[in-house]
């Protein structure tokens, strides 16, 4: 399949460059933009066919606007998303395209949903944001999981763990996205509304081993309660601190405290550009993905507060889920298309039987 309605932006970084090869796979030609033209002949030349590059940068709108044209599929793994992402989200929403992205900042998540997701409605544009292991597992495995409960479920509790070294696996995207995050106001989903919390943490028992988790902003809490409509609780937690997680739970609960000193966010952002800058130019991580594994939890609750369903998933290497399923939503809205517009979840975009094929496709299992 030769698909020039694809294009992969940010194509040159550590995810870009994985996604490029699961598009490869996947038999599509995307179009490689980037804001650096000797990498992108470098990385076009690499390859074992031959693809068209354009230059774009995020500091130059009109240079993403030249390259998205009505219908296109724009990819974007161009992070921190907070800070450089808006751009392409623009660039959809003008041309009317479907744009998928890699983030899993909450911030950028909640603005995708709250600002942008009407203009994208008006246009015609779908925006899938947070499109890969942050954070399609647990959508998926929360739908699954109401829709073996039923209309009795009322509240959703997803968890996702990883075993292996993944502080070591962490690409300098992720770190300097994780730093820019630290000062940033979380939400949940309750009452049937989204509301600011920091610090919740909870135990989830996974293959009979009980691991501690820490509430986190993200995209379920917006696009679980339109798929399910009884549901009057969302809540997402990530467990990869272990032990750390009760302490992490202190400290975000004292964020709002912290934030409120002047000057401490441009802080932790100079602190991720130094993350970036002294990473390497690729910002590829210090070591590779064998050896890790994922696990995503999600448990449906009634309104008693009875468990009344539960579903985990198991996969690999997060960041190799993440291009894979970003190269199969791609392609899928591409060929198929999308079954709604505006900012949705992936269930809503795709249904769920098919986001359940592309995501066994991409490495994620209903049983270890």
């Amino acid at each position: 399949m030769t698909s020039p309605r694809i294009v992969l932006f940010g194509a040159t970084g550590f995810t870009g460059r994985l996604t490029v090869d699961a598009l490869l796979a996947c038999g599509a030609h995307p179009v490689l933009a980037g804001r650096d033209p000797q990498r992108l002949e470098a990385l076009a030349s690499s390859l074992p066919v031959d693809l068209p590059t354009a230059v774009a940068d995020v500091n130059r709108p009109a240079t993403l606007r030249r390259i998205i044209e009505p219908g296109t599929v724009l990819i974007s793994t161009v992070g921190p998303f907070a800070r450089w992402g808006e751009p392409a989200v623009e660039a959809a929403i003008e041309a009317g395209g479907v744009y998928l992205d890699s983030t899993g900042e909450p911030t950028f998540i909640r603005r995708i949903f709250q600002r942008y997701g009407p203009a994208a409605a008006a246009s015609g544009a779908t925006l899938l944001t947070a499109f890969g292991y942050d954070y399609v597992p647990g959508n998926l495995a929360a739908s699954l999981a109401l829709q073996e409960a039923g209309s009795e479920a009322v509240r959703v509790d997803v968890g996702y763990f990883v075993r292996g070294n993944m502080a070591r696996r962490a690409s300098a995207g992720t770190r300097a996205s994780a730093l820019g995050m630290v000062l940033d106001p979380m939400y949940g989903f309750r009452d049937g509304r989204i509301l600011r919390e920091h610090g919740r943490t909870r135990v989830f028992t996974v293959n009979g081993r009980s691991r501690h988790a820490l509430s986190v902003g993200a995209s379920e809490h917006f696009a679980l309660p339109r798929t399910h409509s009884g549901l009057r609780e969302v809540n997402v937690y990530l467990g990869w601190l272990g032990g750390l997680t009760r302490a992490a739970g202190v400290l975000a609960r004292a964020t709002p405290f912290i934030a409120a000193i002047p000057g401490a966010k441009r802080v932790t952002e100079a602190v991720a550009d130094r993350v970036i800058r002294t990473a390497g130019r690729d910002g590829a991580p210090a070591t590779a993905g064998e050896g890790i594994t994922s696990e995503i939890v999600a448990e449906a609750y009634d309104k008693g507060g009875k468990k009344i369903a539960t579903v985990q998933l198991y996969g690999g290497d997060p960041y190799d889920f993440t291009a894979r399923v970003l190269a199969w939503g791609a392609v899928t809205a591409a060929t198929e298309g999308v079954a709604a517009c505006g900012a949705v979840g992936p269930v809503e975009a795709f249904g769920l039987a098919s986001l359940a094929r592309g995501c066994e496709q991409a490495g994620l299992h209903a049983s270890a």
